[in-house]
């Protein structure tokens, strides 16, 4: 399994030589990131182009993602010619994590398990998350003790933590556009006429 819980990697391992080391292993490379961020509001959307920026991507990138269902827009999708995908807050705290994962070696059939299971857990518990890696597995720790064990027990040569992350996209994404989401724009268009329609018009009033 490509995710899995860091706990109990190293049972029995207590040097404190060792533990101490990982600690400050841990310390600077801002693991140990426990600080509380600030939820945005879940109905801003974000185009193509905004979430490049903020995630650190290029458009291709972001593109095959989506086509190939790494990483879909989840408030808004491409309908047919001259629609825009729209892409939330949490969707580009993954686009931005899938990027640091593939940067050091991650395979990409593992991200997509690390994808799948960040998609299942809730919005708040992602900014708690540590992922570590080997450069094989992904295992994810939701306390420092777990992060440490894993450091300690030679398991993590790297690791992301998402509240860290949370904060850099939030920081991106002030300075730069969002819109607020149409209740329609959360499902699919029944027609693509329909899509056009809603984009003339928000192009009219935006």
């Amino acid at each position: 399994m490509a995710v899995s819980s860091g706990e109990g990697k190293t049972a029995g391992q207590e040097d404190p030589v060792r533990r101490e080391s990982a600690r400050q292993r841990a310390g600077e490379q801002g693991l140990l990131f426990d600080e509380q961020p600030t939820t945005l509001p879940g109905d801003i959307g974000y185009r193509g182009p905004t979430a490049c920026a903020a995630a650190g991507i290029t458009y291709r990138q972001l593109d095959y993602w989506a086509r190939t269902g790494l990483v879909e827009p989840t408030i808004r999708a491409a309908h047919g010619s001259g629609s825009q995908r729209l892409y939330s807050f949490r969707d580009i705290l993954v686009l931005k994590v899938v990027k640091r994962l593939l940067d050091t070696g991650v395979s990409l059939q593992q991200i997509r398990t690390a994808v799948q299971h960040l998609r299942d857990r809730g919005v708040a518990d992602l900014a708690q998350i540590t992922l570590m890696s080997d450069g094989v597995s992904v295992y994810e720790c939701t306390s420092a003790d777990e992060v440490i064990d894993l450091l300690q027990g030679g398991q993590g040569v790297f690791g992301i933590a998402l509240g860290r992350v949370w904060r850099e996209v939030e920081g991106s994404l002030a300075e730069l556009p969002g819109e607020r989401a149409a209740v329609e724009d959360t499902v699919p268009a029944d027609h693509p006429a329909d899509e056009l329609a809603r984009r003339r018009r928000a192009r009219r009033t935006g």
